[in-house]
């Protein structure tokens, strides 16, 4: 269903006033859409002496992106910190359970949390979005037990909006292709190695080189699965070999193309329902 801009403006005025209420906050920052928008949100509303963005770098997120979060909080004018994290060391988070990412965004509260406590701010908050709602998102429930909050959601916003008020803001992210970490591209149950997250890192850093700004490559033991959005599939027919050699080198045996194209969160379609339903469920009550 399309949304009228005075039904934006209802909402952004709910989340400006959820930020006022909170009065002091610690951003959870990827450098992504939606903590992006967070962030220049809080900024407006609390000023700079009120926020402070934190990046956690870890093997599972790029350096591509590290740098861009880093140009990005400068020019926002935000006090940013880059903190060191390693997702590989949290007990349990390698063997890739299904649910990895609330092994992974708990660990990120445990270092944020009490940096927010040091230095004076009473609330941290993180980009979750009404989009999440009804999808497998454990990093919900994380937050739920920790007290984390996700203003985003809690004020409705959806993606869509989110996108459309960040272009309207001058965020250059308001296009940015949607990001997951790195090991949200091998299958549950599969272990989860460095070895692994590197070849993935660097396989898609060389499909985005040529060009391509949405790509998953899905690594099923030595297969790599290529996915791209349906409209870029004929575009990369022509290099497939290029592809396909350089991924070979890589460490790759086999190189495949996904013709149903990129899909957010495509490693989840093989969940059973029931599972899916439940993590609904969580999720919902995590508000």
């Amino acid at each position: 269903m399309s949304v009228t801009d005075n039904q934006m403006n209802q909402k952004y005025e709910k989340l400006k006033d959820i930020l006022r209420g909170m009065g002091k906050v610690v951003v959870a920052f990827s450098g992504g859409v939606d903590s992006a928008f967070l962030l220049k949100a809080a900024l407006e509303e609390l000023g700079s002496d009120n926020v402070l963005a934190i990046t956690a770098d870890s093997e599972t997120y790029p350096a591509r992106e590290k740098e861009e979060a880093i140009v990005l909080a400068r020019s926002l004018g935000a006090p940013h910190e880059v903190i060191p994290t390693s997702e590989l060391n949290i007990p349990g988070y390698a063997e890739n359970p299904t649910n990895r990412c609330y092994f992974c965004k708990n660990s990120l509260f445990d270092h944020l949390i009490p940096i927010a406590e040091a230095k004076g701010y009473p609330y941290v908050v993180f980009g979750a979005i009404a989009d999440d709602l009804g999808e497998h998102r454990p990093g919900l429930q994380a937050a739920h037990e920790r007290g984390v909050r996700a203003p985003l959601l809690e004020a409705g916003i959806l993606k869509s909006e989110i996108r459309h008020m960040s272009r309207l803001f001058g965020l250059k992210t308001w296009d940015k292709p949607s990001f997951a970490c790195l090991s949200s591209r091998i299958p549950y149950g599969e272990l989860i190695t460095a070895e692994k997250l590197s070849m993935i890192d660097r396989a898609e850093d060389f499909i985005m080189q040529l060009g391509f700004r949405q790509v998953r490559v899905r690594q099923h033991d030595n297969l790599a699965r290529i996915e791209v959005p349906a409209a870029d599939l004929a575009a990369l027919l022509p290099i497939a070999e290029t592809v396909h050699a350089k991924l070979r080198e890589i460490g790759y045996a086999y190189v495949t193309l996904d013709l149903k194209g990129y899909r957010s969160g495509s490693l989840n379609e093989v969940l059973p329902a029931e599972q899916q339903a439940v993590q609904a469920a969580v999720s919902a009550s995590g508000q």
